[in-house]
């Protein structure tokens, strides 16, 4: 649980698009962005695993966000950018489409995701934030990285 302090602080936010949709992730997870550049593909990988590819030495997994949330596969544009992100140890990188901006809110902004999302979706959507154009989805990244790279017991 969090503390006071905690709970009333601000959080800021890298926002993204993929999918066409507008999703949020907290700017602690994300190590940096980078322009899309080729990726190894993985023989059997799940769908929304494009390959990996090396980043300073070390290989890391690329995702399709879209087709993670099952939103179809990203299609290759001049705009598309791939946001390293980290939980912990695990890096990653997801294809998104771009990266639109940085925004900060009071913890307390942040809206519970409604219940009616359903399945893997919903539980990789932490809560929503409000933006001018509409409402931005935040992506709980331990779960994403989880549900796909599971932690050897």
């Amino acid at each position: 649980m969090q503390d006071a302090a905690d709970q009333n602080g601000e959080v800021e936010f890298v926002i993204f698009t993929s999918g066409g949709q507008s999703f949020s992730l907290d700017i602690r997870h994300v190590r940096e962005i980078r322009g899309q550049s080729a990726v190894t593909p993985l023989p059997h990988a799940p769908e929304e695993v494009l390959g990996v590819t090396n980043l300073r030495g070390a290989v890391i997994p690329v995702f399709d966000l879209a087709r993670c949330f099952a939103l179809g596969a990203t299609v290759d544009a001049e705009r598309n950018v791939i946001v390293i992100a980290m939980n912990g140890t695990q890096t990653i990188g997801l294809l998104v489409q771009s990266v639109s901006e940085i925004v900060s809110f009071p913890r307390a902004n942040i809206q519970d995701a409604p219940d009616m999302l359903g399945g893997s979706a919903q539980s990789h959507i932490s809560g929503l934030v409000p933006l001018q154009e509409g409402m931005s989805r935040v992506i709980d990244l331990p779960s994403l990285i989880q549900r796909r790279m599971p932690v050897p017991a």
